[in-house]
């Protein structure tokens, strides 16, 4: 196989950069703790029921990652730093660093708070070569926000953000060790960059991916390639067969995407005790959708499907669904819906997780209005109920539904537990 990549833009240009801040969340935490640089630092939920959020190099050193439960990071390194996560900050800070980006082209796809594509081939003659480029974005964001980030620079937006992984620090024996910060794959060098890579390095190649393709003889990116695309379709399937095929040839035709729309809306909330009565968990799923709702609304998005996720105290996970007749963006839709789902779980073992989902988005000039079950009322109070939250916060008002246990309403976008429950949270009654 000749080292060609197909599907490259027609001129070549090795113009896509992937921009990823480096332990973005510990970093900024480090930034306003000054005397905690250097030190090992968790960024998560502290209770006993929290996970990692992220975790600086130095807490890296003694195998904390992201996701892990925070108390096995403790146990992994009893003296690091243990920090709450403050979500709205992080998002302040990343409006700031994608400004940044947006100052050298407005072709810029952010994927999270962290991390974005940029297409920069077509200010090339004017700003310079990419590799340039993205040293005077790493440049400016330590100059203005005293935070690091590393750059992969190819052909396409998947060789791009592999090339990001080159590019960054990593944890040695000794302690961290600063990576290249830009790494840069060059046209017509793809091949040689991408196939001694381990299989995995492919997006959408689980656990379970893996072993598949293990029984087919494959362990690198190149054994896949080499194989027959029919191959890898009828171990895989049609869809992601084909998908993986190609990104192990280094097709990628993917441009980069401004404006893109939300793929879902979700809130979900890890509980300080499991729930295992029904209607704690009904209270529960009405506060979660309303969350939801409120998002919705606030997008000017309406959603087709609403999904519920619960995960049992033994971590067995499910998630149900169910597609709307119309898109909504009401909370009395979502709310019905989740809670008709709910109904139809046996919540009896307990339940440690709860999330409230809405994809399946469209823009609200697409909605088809109803005028013949009172939606025009429930729109307007939603309207004053939104605006009553702007003025004096989220948990000003919300459904009574969602008071169970006495303690009044609380909003998760003011008691955000995405990373589990605060240490000293004493549960729901």
């Amino acid at each position: 196989m000749t080292n060609e990549l197909r599907g490259k833009p027609p001129d070549g240009t090795v113009g896509f950069l992937h921009v990823d801040m480096d332990a973005f969340y510990a970093a900024v935490e480090v930034r306003r703790r000054p005397e905690l640089r250097g030190r090992p630092v968790v960024v998560g939920g502290t209770g006993g029921r929290g996970v990692v959020a992220a975790a600086s190099y130095e807490a890296r050193v003694f195998g904390i990652g992201s996701a892990m439960p925070s108390v096995r990071a403790r146990r992994l390194c009893p003296h690091a730093v243990f920090l709450p996560g403050d979500h709205p900050h992080y998002g302040e800070v990343s409006e700031r660093v994608m400004s940044v980006l947006r100052d050298v082209t407005p072709l810029v796809e952010p994927l999270s708070l962290d991390e974005a594509f940029m297409d920069v081939r077509g200010g090339a003659r004017l700003l310079g070569p990419p590799y340039e480029l993205a040293a005077q974005i790493r440049a400016r964001i330590l100059e203005q926000e005293q935070l690091t980030c590393s750059v992969g620079v190819a052909a396409t937006k998947f060789i791009a953000k592999l090339a990001t992984e080159r590019a960054k620090p990593r944890v040695g024996p000794a302690g961290p060790v600063w990576g290249s910060g830009v790494h840069v794959v060059e046209a017509g060098t793809e091949l040689d960059f991408l196939h001694p890579l381990p299989v995995t390095a492919l997006f959408g190649v689980g656990p379970a991916t893996s072993r598949r393709l293990l029984r087919l003889g494959v362990e690198t990116v190149g054994d896949l390639a080499s194989l027959p695309e029919a191959a890898v379709i009828a171990a895989l399937g049609t869809a992601s067969g084909r998908q993986l095929h190609q990104l192990a040839n280094g097709i990628d035709d993917r441009p980069v995407v401004v404006n893109r729309l939300a793929r879902s809306i979700s809130h979900e909330e890890t509980f300080a005790r499991d729930l295992h009565i029904a209607g704690d968990l009904e209270a529960q799923a009405t506060r979660l959708a309303d969350a939801v709702a409120r998002r919705l609304r606030a997008s000017s998005l309406q959603a087709r499907t609403v999904t519920l996720k619960l995960r049992f105290g033994d971590f067995r996970t499910i998630t149900r669904s169910v597609t709307l007749p119309d898109p909504t963006d009401g909370t009395r839709d979502l709310v019905a819906a989740a809670r008709e789902l709910l109904s139809q779980i046996d919540v009896a073992p307990g339940v440690r997780l709860l999330g409230v989902g809405a994809s399946g988005l469209v823009e609200t000039s697409a909605r088809q209005l109803s005028f013949e079950d009172g939606s025009q009322v429930h729109e307007a109070a939603e309207r004053v109920t939104d605006q009553i939250r702007d003025r004096f916060g989220a948990s000003a008002i919300g459904p009574a539904a969602a008071i169970r246990d006495g303690r009044g309403m609380r909003s998760p976008s003011d008691a955000d537990q995405r990373w589990g429950p605060p240490a000293g949270e004493s549960g729901h009654r």
